[in-house]
This record gives structure tokens, C-alpha cells and sequence, in this order.
């Protein structure tokens, strides 16, 4: 086929209209800070629990490993994905076939997780901070579970009467809650009196004598903070929305990718500052014996701000983190509205409604509804589902990143596949300490593949061509077709190295007493990925003194030659012939061919389709089956 023409640099007045609805790095920050930052209501509490005495080392673990293993690996993404693809759109393109589709199915079901926990933790911290508030009234007392529902019915709510992401209100939100927090921080950090620092260093030293064991028992207990590493995906994700250069390049937009990894390596700065203050300030100042109360777990820097500003900072903390973390809940609402309507149909494995925003809508909010009632709104037991996701996510994030430099032969390849191993070591690591969070992710999965399975099959039988692309020989044998006076007359034949088409013609004509007078075309479907369930159909053709063919790349050879049919129908003004030879394959082994091959009974399955996509029999193709 020809190449493509090179596509041409925008002219400054072009430029500038690109540019419209696009935002400085640190405005999307902002709004991927409503996920990232909005886990500093909850993760210092959680890591209380999780970690104890080696919460503020273990959130200094955290830091190193944001900086040092999430942001080179989220940065080789960005510079991959500059349109929003993430390690998902990654998968997809380097590991082809039935694998990479079940592989992508399998971590599509983790990021599910991910984002409803995010849901539901968020609302349910959200509803803590409120109830723990001095100011908040009596009745509330024990209301949780009712007050988690409530929010996640208005956040449902407000995206079923059509709610759109505004930078603008996440601006003030994340850039107000960093500043309470620093201020919080800021407060409480010069109370740490050298009696402390040698106490809880002294604690720490009887409990880990060696040195060895310290940095070990740290290392094993970092996992566990994961939390504070959600929004990396997202700051990917929404990639579009960061301004560029106007000389950017559409299809590499160097200028964009350059201000994500500001966007990127400014998340792990401010992020793993704010943990390893928030860790050494709780650990050290709240008294060990309220760490498991209402008053600090879920909400510990909240602690501080009423025990060291007052009772009046300390509500407008609480208002503040209410907000962020409904908003944190919003944002991920938006991911699951974009992920499941960007790759699920394309792989054939959504339901129709899936296209439907407002469905999409319930359905989640039910599965949120069913996923609190579950852990009855509790912050601290759902925190295991919600790290296995995340870092399920970011796992695959650094497979694809090692994938990219094993296909381009980079040098830093090692390096990639180290990473790779290490974050495979904290996902491990965090499953089984904490194996809650892999059931909840497991029922994701489960509950991915079989509706992804179940809708592939019922779906098997649409046309799965959006268009078709045709060479200079092919436009030329279709006019070819639209002129003659004659029927049109397809001949069916499967790919061989060497096609013996006198034979196949000569068979055809006889059983099916074609005049050797009227011409007859061949038309041949190849499969390079029987898994895509949609393609864009690239037709070659070959104009042989002997013989005229049709040669089509396609995701199934049924599908591709009922949309082919109709195609030219469309194009010439005539109803087309296709004829076929008998297949020697059984039915049960014909039906799984289909399914996961694209080939099978094509006679009969090529008939199928096309009588389900044109209704009207003396409009449709006909079929024909000979020998």
C-alpha cells in the first residue's frame, strides 16, 4: 500500500487552537492530586496500624520509592502515551494475541478495584471526618455506614445528571489541602521534643537490636503504605489536558511530555514530603493508645490540627478533606466512565449499555453500594483492596516500561526489568500480609472476564469492521465491478503460500454452472490478531491476467467477508455473490474456531452475519455453498 503522508507541523494560528483546553503542568497536578494527596486523610492513620514504630522509616521507604522507582518507570510511559493511553493502551500493542488481551482484562479488573475502593475508602474517610468533628451533632454518632452511602448516592448523582471534571475546582481544593496540611505539619513538627526522638528511637532499637534488622523489617513493612502512591496512572491518563509547545509535533508531542514529568516528578516530591513529615509527626505526638480510635485512625494529621490549631483550623481541616476526598471519589467515577468505554468494545467484551454513560453510572454506583455494605464503610479494612490495586496497576505500568526496552534493545533494559521485580516484590509483599485485598480484586477479575467473555460471544456476530482501506489495484478492481454489466461474483478462498486459483475457479464454475464468460473475483481474509474484535479492514488487490483478487487483513474471516459483501453492495449499486466450498471442520470445533480464531463454518457463519445486519433478504448478499 502507499505510505502515508507525513502529517505537517501546525502553523501558529493552528497551534493556538490546540492549545485551547489545555492547562499548565501544575493545574493537572492539581486534579490528579484530588487521588494522590486526598490519601493523606487516611494513609498516616493506616500506616499507624499497619507499621507502628516504623511508620515514619517506612513512609521514608515510600518516598525513595516513589522518586527512585515509580517516577522512572511513569515517565518511560508518559514519553510512549502522550494521548492518555497509560500501560493499559502500553499492553495492548506489545503483547498482541489472546495473552495480552487476558492479561490486559486481568490488570483492567485491578484498576476496576482500584478505582472503586477509591470510591468507597474515599467516602467512607470522608464520613469519619465528619462524624469525628467536635462540632459535628450527636446523632451522627454511629452513622458511618449511612453517611458513606449517602455521599457515594450524591456523587452517583451528580455524574448521572452529567458531571465533567473541572480543573478549575481542583486547583483550589488540592493546592488548599496541601496548604492545611503544611500548616498542620508546620504546627506540630516543633512540638517533637528530644525526648521523644530518643524514646521512640530507644523503642525502635529494642525491638530491632541489629541494624540489619531495622532496614529489613522496613523494607518488609513499606508495602503496607501503598496507599500513598495512588495517581500516578491517572497523571498519565489525562496527558491530553497538559499544554505543550505550539512546534509540538501531534503525534509526539515532545513540549507535553516534558511538562508531565515535571507533573510527575513534582507528585513524588510533594507526596513523599508530606508522608514522611505526616509519619514522624503522628507517630511521635499521638499517644500510642488512641492510635486504633475513632479520633485518629482515618484521620491522624486531622488529630494534630485540633490538638495543635484549635478547635476552629481543625473543622475547616475536616470541611477541607470531606471535599477533597468526595472530589478523589469523583475522579475516579471519571476514570472508570473513560477505561471501560475506551477498551472493552474495542476488544468486543462490553455489553452495549457499556456505550451508555448514565448506566454506567448505576452499575457503579451499585457495585460501591454492595463493596461498603461489605466492609461496613471502614476505612482501615478496605485500605488492602485498595494498595493491591494500585499497585497491581503500577506493576504493569513497569512490565510495559520493560517491555519497550526489551523490544527497542535499550540499554537501560536492567534497569526496567529490576524495577519490574521490585514492584512485583512490594505487590507480594502487600497480598500476603494483607490477602483481604486480593479477594476483593479477585471478584473484579472474575466478575471482568466473564462479562468480557460472555458479551465477546454474544457479540461474535456483528460485522467487526469500521471501515474498509483500499490500495490503488483494489479501487481499481472495484471500479472495475461497478461497471460491468455483469453479476458480481466472489469466489471465497482461504490463504495458502501457494494459492492454486485455476483449480479453485475451475470447481466453482462447475458445481455452481457459472458461464466461463462473466468474471469472477477472489476474495482471501488474513488474521494477523484473532483477538482485536474491530479493525479498520486494509484491502490489497492483485490484477492477474488469470486472475483478480481481493486480499483483506481482518479480525475474522466471517465477519470481515459479510462487511465486505456489503461494501461493495453500497459501492457498486449491486446485491454481490459469494461462493464457498464445504468445510471439512465439526461443528463443536468449527464454533470454538470462531470464537477464538475467526475462522470455523465460514459458509454458514458469513450467512449469519449478514442476516442479522441486513433484514431485508432482497438487499442482502447471497451465499453459496458448493461441492
Amino acid at each position: 500500500m502507499p505510505g502515508e503522508a507525513p502529517i505537517p507541523k501546525p502553523a501558529p494560528a493552528q497551534a493556538k487552537e490546540q492549545e485551547e483546553g489545555r492547562y499548565p503542568w501544575w493545574k493537572v497536578l492539581c486534579l490528579t492530586g484530588v487521588d494522590l494527596f486526598s490519601s493523606l486523610g487516611y494513609q498516616p492513620g493506616i500506616a499507624l496500624l499497619a507499621a507502628g514504630l516504623l511508620s515514619p522509616l517506612a513512609n521514608l521507604a515510600l518516598f525513595l520509592f516513589a522518586v527512585l522507582a515509580v517516577y522512572p518507570v511513569y515517565r518511560r510511559v508518559a514519553e510512549e502515551s502522550p494521548h492518555g493511553e497509560g500501560s493499559i493502551g502500553l499492553l495492548t500493542h506489545l503483547l498482541p494475541g489472546w495473552r495480552g488481551k487476558v492479561l490486559v482484562l486481568v490488570v483492567l479488573g485491578f484498576m476496576a478495584t482500584d478505582f472503586i475502593v477509591t470510591i468507597t475508602l474515599s467516602a467512607a474517610d470522608a464520613a469519619v471526618h465528619l462524624i469525628a468533628n467536635p462540632l459535628a451533632p450527636s446523632w451522627l454518632e454511629g452513622q458511618q455506614v449511612g453517611l458513606t452511602l449517602l455521599l457515594i448516592a450524591l456523587l452517583g448523582l451528580v455524574f448521572y445528571l452529567g458531571f465533567r471534571e473541572a480543573i478549575g475546582l481542583a486547583v483550589p481544593l488540592s493546592l488548599g489541602y496541601l496548604l492545611l496540611n503544611a500548616l498542620t505539619l508546620g504546627a506540630a513538627l516543633p512540638h517533637l521534643s528530644l525526648e521523644a526522638l530518643e524514646g521512640w528511637w530507644t523503642r525502635l532499637l529494642q525491638a530491632y537490636p541489629a541494624p540489619e534488622a531495622m532496614v529489613l523489617a522496613t523494607f518488609l513493612a513499606f508495602p503496607k503504605l501503598a496507599l500513598g502512591l495512588s495517581g500516578y496512572e491517572t497523571g498519565v491518563a489525562v496527558m491530553p489536558l497538559i499544554r505543550g509547545r505550539p512546534e509540538d509535533d501531534p503525534q509526539k508531542p515532545l513540549g507535553r511530555i516534558r511538562e508531565t514529568h515535571k507533573l510527575l516528578l513534582a507528585a513524588a516530591l510533594i507526596m513523599g514530603g508530606f508522608l514522611v513529615a505526616a509519619g514522624t509527626a503522628t507517630t511521635l505526638l499521638i499517644p500510642e493508645e488512641a492510635w486504633r480510635s475513632e479520633e485518629v485512625s482515618g484521620r491522624a494529621i486531622s488529630y494534630l490540627a485540633h490538638r495543635y490549631l484549635g478547635e476552629g483550623f481543625g473543622t475547616v481541616y475536616d470541611l477541607f478533606s470531606i471535599a477533597i476526598l468526595w472530589f478523589a471519589g469523583a475522579s475516579a467515577m471519571a476514570g472508570l466512565l473513560t477505561i471501560v468505554p475506551r477498551y472493552l468494545p474495542r476488544f468486543g467484551m462490553a455489553p452495549e449499555w457499556a456505550r451508555r454513560q448514565r448506566l454506567l453510572v448505576l452499575f457503579f454506583t451499585g457495585v460501591a453500594f454492595a463493596v461498603t455494605l461489605l466492609f461496613r464503610a471502614s476505612v482501615e479494612a478496605q485500605a488492602a483492596a485498595y494498595a493491591t490495586g494500585v499497585l497491581v496497576v503500577m506493576t504493569s505500568s513497569a512490565l510495559a516500561a520493560y517491555l519497550l526496552a526489551q523490544r527497542e534493545q535499550n540499554p537501560h533494559q536492567k534497569l526496567y526489568g529490576g524495577l519490574t521485580l521490585l514492584f512485583l516484590y512490594v505487590l507480594v509483599a502487600n497480598i500476603l500480609e494483607r490477602p483481604d485485598g486480593i479477594k476483593i480484586a479477585a471478584f473484579f477479575i472474575a466478575a471482568t472476564l466473564l462479562v468480557s467473555l460472555t458479551s465477546r460471544a454474544l457479540r461474535s456476530f456483528e460485522l467487526r469492521v469500521e471501515t474498509f482501506v483500499l490500495d490503488e489495484v483494489a479501487e481499481g478492481l472495484a471500479a472495475r465491478i461497478k461497471a460491468q454489466e455483469s453479476p458480481v461474483h466472489l469466489i471465497a478462498h482461504r490463504p495458502r503460500s501457494r494459492p492454486d486459483y485455476a483449480a479453485k475457479e475451475r470447481r466453482v464454475r462447475g458445481s455452481a454452472h457459472l458461464p466461463a464468460k462473466e468474471p469472477v473475483y477472489f476474495v482471501e481474509v488474513y488474521i494477523p490478531d484473532p483477538s482485536e474484535f474491530k479493525t479498520k479492514a486494509k484491502v490489497w488487490g492483485i490484477d492477474h491476467p488469470d486472475h483478480q483478487v481481493f486480499r483483506i487483513l481482518g479480525a475474522a474471516a466471517p465477519n470481515t467477508l459479510a462487511a465486505f459483501l456489503l461494501y461493495l453492495r453500497d459501492r457498486t449499486g449491486k446485491v454481490p455473490h459469494i461462493y464457498f466450498e464445504w468445510p471439512e471442520e465439526g461443528p463443536l470445533h468449527a464454533a470454538i474456531e470462531f470464537l477464538l480464531f475467526g475462522e470455523g463454518d465460514v459458509p454458514t457463519l458469513t450467512h449469519e452475519v449478514l442476516r442479522r445486519a441486513e433484514p431485508n433478504p432482497q438487499k442482502r448478499p447471497r451465499v453459496h455453498v458448493e461441492g
